[in-house]
């Protein structure tokens, strides 16, 4: 689910800002880059994030400012490194000339500030403003969340629209396949120079096989079920969105049985629509926290 969260916190000598985005994905997916000194808040960024949201990628950006006193140690090993190649290219090449500290300084990670900086109030003000942030994103999720309830709604509605006609045909799906079968055996003794006598009862045994066979009454009741669970399921407040995922499987397999039980092309059109409705279902369930 889509959606934008914002939290700030402004104290005398620090201000923390922290903005969620998120963009629908199937799993969580939590995006946090932070500054070295800021390195030891990440697990508990993240476990805040985590017990909040269930679905979704998630952008993290977070900005601070601080006027208290940084100290920053030295990355000795990097510089003593760095020292020592450019003694080797002097020697080498026959260079002349010392190495800037205004050059040194710029090195990336040449000085590191103390991860021991972080105090309790900033890092109490960083979970604060990520906990504003994911009140904020909530809010607009819900809002979301509304909107594709009354979408999916719709498509339910669709498809309980097409399932009269399917419940129709159904009942009489045996006495076709009589009818069928009646008229093709009849050709074939029409054609037949030798007197056959159809035995009745070899008959009926068979239009009774392919009647079962083609039997689609616990199908529709089934649907009627999975239709009647997805309401259910979409009018909790709790983790729905795996549930309502694994319910449009179900629909979907039902949907796709009915279409190969039987070749009544009223059945085979109605049930063709109503997988073109479960498709957008799950295409929409995705997005389902």
């Amino acid at each position: 689910m889509t959606g934008f969260g914002r939290g700030a916190v402004n104290e005398s000598n620090f201000s923390v800002t922290v903005e969620l985005k998120t963009v629908n994905n199937r799993f969580l997916d939590i995006s946090l880059r932070l500054s070295n000194e800021m390195q030891s808040l990440e697990t508990e960024i993240k476990r805040l994030i985590s017990g909040r949201l269930s679905r979704g990628r998630v952008d993290v950006n977070l900005q601070y400012e601080r006027s208290e006193e940084i100290n920053y140690e030295l990355n000795r090993p990097m510089i003593a490194g760095y020292l020592s190649a450019m003694k080797q290219m002097q020697e080498e090449f026959e260079l002349s000339g010392e190495p800037d500290i205004n050059v040194i300084a710029k090195l990336p990670n040449a000085m590191i500030a103390k991860k021991d900086d972080i105090s309790e109030a900033f890092a109490f003000a960083v979970a604060t403003a990520v906990n504003t942030a994911l009140e904020d994103l909530e809010k607009m999720r819900a809002s979301e969340g509304e909107m594709l309830k009354a979408e999916l709604e719709s498509r339910l509605v669709g498809i309980e629209q097409h399932l009269p006609p399917i419940e129709t045909e159904a009942a009489s799906i045996g006495d076709e396949y009589r009818q069928r079968l009646t008229r093709r055996i009849a050709d074939m003794l029409a054609k037949s120079e030798s007197q056959i006598e159809l035995d009745q009862g070899r008959l009926a045994q068979e239009i009774a096989f392919l009647s079962d066979r083609a039997d689609i009454s616990e199908e529709i009741a089934r649907l009627n079920t999975h239709i009647e669970h997805f309401r259910t399921i979409m009018s909790e407040e709790k983790e729905v969105g795996k549930r309502l995922d694994f319910l449009t499987q179900e629909l979907n397999r039902e949907a796709n049985t009915i279409t190969s039980k039987t070749n009544n092309m009223v059945v085979k059109e109605n049930a063709l629509a109503i997988k073109s409705e479960i498709e957008k279902i799950r295409e929409q369930v995705q997005n389902v926290e």
